[in-house]
């Protein structure tokens, strides 16, 4: 869920729009602050909409923000614009926010997410259950995943804590003996999969999609049972009659949320978010030129800016 220590401009800088033109020109002159988070994703999804913006006329600023934490923002009107809020982690909050009436939401992005526990396809021999979750609680199997820290319990290795998920509440709800480790950073989540898999050692980890690693490493999610919103909401619900969070994590769309009051400060920049679409074809391969290749954040949207220039010109026209 990286790279934003990449990012050329300051996350708190303003950015000057282009000239003014347009429906802009009625509209506000103060800056439209869009939520940066961290991952690399985000911030290219947040940096597209932030130059459409500007080539609409509009000045834009980047403030870093908690990914659940920034709903308190949006509903204040200190942030504005939120262009990923994953159905899979972030679903509670977002519904949470929009129930006061002050958060809106401005529709999917188009990508469809996915987040789960994931393994490499070289530790099904040493789990061969798998991915059968219950292969998991087998004793030999949570070994093969242990480590001196977690030992005997294996080590699941977490996201962020911020991302949420209730990983900690599903391994307690499903008794199985595992023990969250999160990672510091998406980066350090990635690097930590680059090295096990290029030593063949054990990993089990948070992996999302869209994402490269799915497509560049051979592995699988584990198969937890299906989430249902009662698995969330009702312990009575499952395998655990005592417990919520007993199934797997939801799948599904990618968000757009905003300040309830952007519709009448700057209605056209809603209209335009509301209009922003892309999918996982596309922000697989620019994660990919980010996190793989080199390039900077900057570099790659500038690039999608030039190449899908009368896309995006819709969106603000």
């Amino acid at each position: 869920m990286t790279h934003k220590f990449r990012l050329a401009v300051s996350a708190m800088a303003i950015v000057a729009g282009a000239a003014a033109g347009g429906a802009a020109a009625q509209e506000s002159s103060d800056p439209i602050k869009l939520t940066l988070h961290d991952w690399t994703g985000q911030l290219i999804t947040t940096q597209i909409m932030g130059s459409v913006l500007q080539k609409a006329g509009y000045a834009v600023e980047y403030v870093q923000a908690d990914y659940l934490a920034q709903f308190a923002g949006l509903e204040t009107g200190d942030l504005h614009l939120a262009m990923e809020m994953w159905e899979t982690t972030g679903r509670d909050a977002m519904d949470v926010a929009t129930a006061t009436g002050k958060v809106v939401n401005l529709g999917p992005t188009g990508l469809k997410a996915k987040e789960e526990w994931w393994y490499p396809a070289y530790m099904v021999e040493q789990c061969p259950g798998l991915p059968d979750w219950k292969a998991l609680m087998e004793p030999a199997c949570a070994e093969a995943f242990a480590t001196a820290e977690t030992a005997p319990k294996g080590r699941y290795l977490g996201g962020p804590v911020t991302w949420g998920g209730f990983d900690e509440e599903r391994i307690e709800a499903l008794d199985l003996p595992f023990e969250v480790i999160h990672a510091g950073t998406d980066a350090a989540l990635f690097a930590e999969l680059e090295s096990a898999i290029q030593r063949k050692a054990p990993v089990l980890l948070w992996i999302y999609a869209p994402h490269w690693a799915p497509a560049k490493y051979e592995g699988d999610w584990v198969a937890f049972p299906e989430y249902t919103p009662e698995c969330y909401s009702d312990p009575a619900w499952g395998i655990n009659p005592d417990m919520a969070y007993d199934c797997g994590k939801p799948f599904g769309e990618i968000w757009k949320v905003a300040w309830a009051g952007m519709a009448e400060k700057w209605p056209g920049a809603e209209k335009a978010a509301k209009a922003f679409t892309i999918d996982n074809t596309e922000m697989g391969a620019m994660i990919t030129e980010v996190d793989l290749n080199g390039q900077t954040v900057d570099a790659v949207v500038a690039d999608w800016m030039t190449k899908n220039e009368a896309r995006w010109s819709g969106w603000i026209n």
